[in-house]
Parts: C-alpha cells; structure tokens; sequence
C-alpha cells in the first residue's frame, strides 16, 4: 500500500501554489475512478491526497490550474495539469511534485 503527495510551486512567481484543487483518480481499463479531492495549502502541498494509502495500479492526478491563475488574474494556456503514473504498491511513498507556470508545466519523481 502507497500513498501519495504532491507540491505544486508557481515558478513564474517563485512561491507555493496555494488553493489549488487537485484530485486523484484510478484508471482500470475504461473504469475512471475518483480516489480523492482536496486543496493545495498555504504551502503549495496537498498531504491528503491519500488519507488511505492505494494499492498499485495506473492513476491520474489533476491539478485545476487554470482556475488557479484565473483567480491570480493572469492568462494560462492549460485548463489542468494531469500526471498520468503507474504506481508500484510495494513502495511506501510517491511524492509527485508539480512545477506551473502560465506557458508550461513539468513534473518529477520526488522524495
């Protein structure tokens, strides 16, 4: 059993990304199923994501940024950001940090 985090920094302003909606689904074949849903704190970290930790399989992870720079007043090109993983049940902890900007988004296996 995993659990997972995330951390979303807005690198365009060099802070956390605050109150951002981020939400986890497993993906089975055609079957979508919603895991989570829960806000980015004050620290750009959504800890909760997994309050139960998840057995392995393929999962999606979405992140509403387009409302998040809506709501800081400037333009974006993505309505979301989406981390499409295979997570391997027999480890402990996946901490999948994300990096936005209004033009751009990357990701990365974090510890």
């Amino acid at each position: 059993m995993t659990k997972i985090t995330t951390h979303i920094l807005d690198t365009s302003l060099g802070q956390p990304a605050a109150s951002v909606r981020v939400w986890l689904e497993k993906i089975d074949g055609q079957n979508v199923t919603l895991i989570s849903e829960t806000q980015t704190d004050a620290d750009g970290r959504a800890a909760k994501l997994t309050p139960d930790a998840v057995d392995s399989g393929h999962y999606r992870l979405r992140a509403d940024i387009g409302a998040y720079f809506a709501g800081t007043g400037r333009e974006t090109l993505y309505c979301s950001a989406i981390i499409d993983v295979k997570i391997d049940g027999g480890q402990d902890h996946y901490h999948l940090p994300l990096l936005i900007s209004p033009y751009a988004y990357s990701t990365y296996r974090g510890s």
